[in-house]
């Protein structure tokens, strides 16, 4: 079974990291970068602000903070370096087959050396699971955007030859558990202090 899985594994970041070309480069490393999406997660908070005061906001922000906190913790700490499953881009078997992405001149991207689970998929999701309740209209559009963005940042660690698809789909799972989580706690906390949200 496991070796069925690897297999896949090694099929389909081969197939997806294949399809490179100099366009998709540049725009799957943009998914990449921790500050790409900054004007898309400003725009959720002006739609939230549309519906809550600042106190309320200011509390779905530190919720928010909290879940992709724990999130890249997790999955560093308690995934990562406890599971030390190398990266495509690490493998002897596998690297002198992908394409990587040149920083600049002869600097390739690799990512670090261990890749299970993704934390960019993790926190994304995490994002997603706790953020996207507090939507009260357009939800469907909402939903499927934050969909739809999530599974190109998670495609984007694929492409960019750092993760398998094993590893970025247990990190989205893992960001749904605890973004829910948190959400959960936070509506507990308001409900004793009989603040409704």
């Amino acid at each position: 079974m496991m070796n069925k899985l690897e297999s896949i594994d090694r099929a389909f970041v081969l197939f997806v990291n294949g399809l490179h070309t100099p366009f998709l480069d540049e725009f799957m490393w943009f998914l990449s970068g921790k500050l790409s999406l900054v004007p898309f997660y400003l725009l959720l908070l002006f739609l939230l602000k549309r519906t809550y005061s600042w106190k309320i906001l200011g509390m779905i922000l530190l919720g928010l903070t909290i879940s992709i906190f724990i999130s890249d913790q997790i999955s560093v700490h308690l995934f990562k370096n406890l599971v030390a499953r190398y990266r495509p881009s690490h493998n002897e078997h596998l690297k002198h087959l992908l394409h990587f992405y040149e920083v600049k001149s002869g600097e390739f991207y690799t990512g670090g050396k261990y890749g299970f689970v993704s934390s960019h998929a993790a926190n994304f999701f995490a994002m997603i699971a706790f953020i996207f309740p507090f939507f009260k209209v357009n939800k469907r559009l909402i939903l499927i955007v934050l969909i739809s963005i999530g599974i190109m940042v998670a495609l984007s660690r694929i492409y960019l030859g750092v993760h398998y698809l094993s590893d970025v789909i247990v990190g989205a799972a893992l960001g749904i558990l605890i973004g829910y989580c948190v959400r959960k706690t936070l509506l507990i906390i308001l409900q004793k202090q009989q603040i409704s949200i």
